[in-house]
């Protein structure tokens, strides 16, 4: 019984499948012949001056000079300017083309032309299954749109979802951009490119790298990861992630951001950044610093959010809420930082202070607040602190302090003692990068504690005023003072001098917030 159910089971879907295997039709011919010797079992269809071989398979027309048909195979190798036709959209020229009804595969070679929509594609030999709905080149192909040409030594296209996968010096040519890549999707309805491997987009002002990725190349704006760099308007742009606007002139990047400025030597870090071509402009966040390169050495500089600003040429970058600097020997603190690439001034700036702030807060403690400089061992406060660089050899040139400007320094031999000067301003100067001659000017103070040179035994303290006083460093720390115009002062015995006499007003020691390694200056 099973035996007879298996058989009929077998004769039924050998009925199906004879019902829906369709076979290939001959519609007309110039002429019809047959040679067993030569193409046995195949019948020879030829022109004539009034019609070419007509072939037809499943809605799929076949034109061509010459065809060897075989009826029992339901196959056909055609040649001479044969043309495919298959419905309103699908064309498909070449010089021969070999043809199975069974497995409906189709082998075009020769300039060979496939039109869908519009769309074209050359290549020499073309594969197309047409139950899957896929053509194949594996020789080189040419793809073209209205606007775009796409070059490819490997391809795929799938019918059903108008989409081409492209492996090898894969080439898209725009009058707007280029793309290279050894991998990519494209859908030719959309216009959109997805890559697999490293790729490059050359725009008229942009170039993009990425070895993983998404272009709407219509809409000109992307999405790019793995290694992905984008150098737009003389700013170098590196990511885990980039996205990208061309019609808006917006990108941005998220994770292990680096903004590099050959121009000026500076690189921006950041774990977040927008960047605004029309307005030439960068905002860089979370983790946000400046390495400005000086020489061997570099300042680093940190704040809570980073803009860059203008033209290479004339480039401002601003930092505001806890920015910290380093360098070797030098470190600070502040609320803002203003730097212009130009001139080459870097500015340390405290917050603007309310009325109320005016009326209340003491001396001490508006010193507590302001920008803070530390030179070595050396304290240096004020209002706003002015950093200058040489703009040829970048190296740093000068120092300025405006406004309640205040120098301290431990006493290395006094557990308790400071070496404090303070005046309204003060004057720094730099040789190779290290700080050399301090001058403080208008209404100077200072206490200062002498030790004799062979006993280190504490002579006293010098207290004393004047109109200004200048200071030679040396290793980072003051080594000599001098006393210009009048200065009035006295040397005490330390026993005779009350404690509230050795320390100035304004006097505030800071050493906790001192930055000793670059990797501090994100430690709150």
């Amino acid at each position: 019984m099973k035996t007879k159910v298996s058989i009929l089971f077998l004769l039924f879907f050998n009925l199906i499948f004879t019902q829906e295997k369709k076979i290939i039709e001959i519609i007309q011919a110039g002429s019809f012949a047959r040679n067993e010797k030569i193409n046995p079992g195949a019948n020879i269809l030829k022109k004539n001056d009034n019609m070419r071989v007509h072939l037809l398979h499943d809605g799929m027309n076949i034109y061509s000079d010459y065809a060897l048909f075989y009826k029992k195979k339901n196959s056909f190798n055609a040649s001479g300017n044969v043309v495919v036709k298959q419905g309103d959209s699908i064309q498909l020229y070449s010089e021969t083309l070999d043809y199975n009804g069974n497995n409906r595969k189709i082998i075009a070679k020769g300039n060979v032309d496939f039109y869908n929509n519009d769309t074209n594609l050359k290549t020499n030999l073309l594969y197309h299954d047409r139950n899957a709905k896929e053509f194949f080149f594996k020789e080189g192909g040419i793809i073209k749109d209205s606007a775009t040409t796409i070059k490819s030594l490997e391809g795929k296209y799938f019918l059903e979802y108008s989409k081409y996968i492209f492996n090898k010096k894969v080439e898209i040519e725009n009058p707007e951009y280029y793309i290279q890549s050894n991998k990519l999707d494209y859908y030719t309805k959309t216009e959109q490119a997805y890559f697999f491997g490293p790729t490059k987009i050359i725009g008229a002002d942009y170039d993009i790298y990425c070895e993983k990725g998404f272009y709407d190349t219509r809409n000109k704006e992307g999405y790019f990861t793995r290694k992905s760099k984008i150098n737009y308007n003389n700013r170098l742009i590196e990511g885990d992630s980039l996205t990208f606007n061309d019609n808006s002139k917006f990108a941005s990047a998220s994770k292990n951001i680096i903004l590099t400025d050959t121009i000026n030597k500076t690189i921006i870090k950041g774990n977040y950044a927008e960047i605004f071509k029309a307005r030439d402009s960068a905002m860089i966040t979370k983790r946000s610093m400046v390495i400005k390169m000086i020489e061997k050495d570099s300042l680093f500089i940190k704040a809570d959010t980073l803009f860059a600003i203008g033209p290479s040429e004339n480039r401002i970058i601003k930092g505001r809420y806890n920015v910290r600097i380093f360098k070797k020997g030098l470190s600070g603190k502040s609320d803002k930082i203003l730097i212009n690439q130009k001139t080459g001034l870097t500015k340390l700036i405290r917050n603007e202070l309310s009325e109320r702030q005016k009326q209340v807060l003491t001396a001490n403690e508006i010193a507590k607040i302001n920008p803070v400089l530390w030179n070595g061992d050396s304290q240096m406060t004020g209002d706003e602190i002015h950093i200058t660089r040489n703009i040829k050899t970048n190296d740093l040139d000068s120092l300025k302090i405006l406004n309640n400007a205040f120098v301290v320094e431990k006493d290395t031999l006094g557990i308790k003692n400071f070496n404090q000067m303070k005046g309204i301003n003060l004057f720094g100067k730099f040789q190779n990068n290290e700080l050399k001659t301090i001058e403080l000017i208008q209404n100077t103070e200072m206490i200062y504690y002498l030790y004799d040179d062979n006993t280190n035994d504490l002579i006293g303290i010098d207290k004393a005023i004047c109109s200004s006083i200048i200071m030679e460093i040396e290793n980072n720390t003051i080594k000599e003072i001098t006393f210009i115009t009048n200065p009035e002062g006295e040397v005490f015995p330390e026993d005779e001098m009350e404690i509230s006499l050795k320390i100035l007003n304004g006097f505030n020691w800071r050493i906790s917030e001192k930055i000793t390694k670059k990797e501090e200056i994100f430690i709150k």
